[in-house]
């Protein structure tokens, strides 16, 4: 059994008045609203994504 790792995101800052390439990343990681968690896999692309909006989320 492969164990995947997972990284818990959480999105702490509204995406309104942000650029649209960066609310459509936000909505890329399953996050709809302030306070929402997503799990997502560990992988290179959603760690990409993860620092392009890293004033908008925390890294649980």
């Amino acid at each position: 059994m492969s164990d995947k790792k997972t990284l818990k995101v959480k999105l702490v800052r509204s995406p309104n008045g942000c650029k649209a390439s960066h609310r459509a990343t936000v909505a890329g990681l399953g996050l709809r609203r302030l306070q929402s968690e997503s799990v997502l896999e560990d992988t290179p692309a959603v760690r990409g994504m993860i620092n392009k909006i890293s004033y908008l989320v925390k890294v649980l």
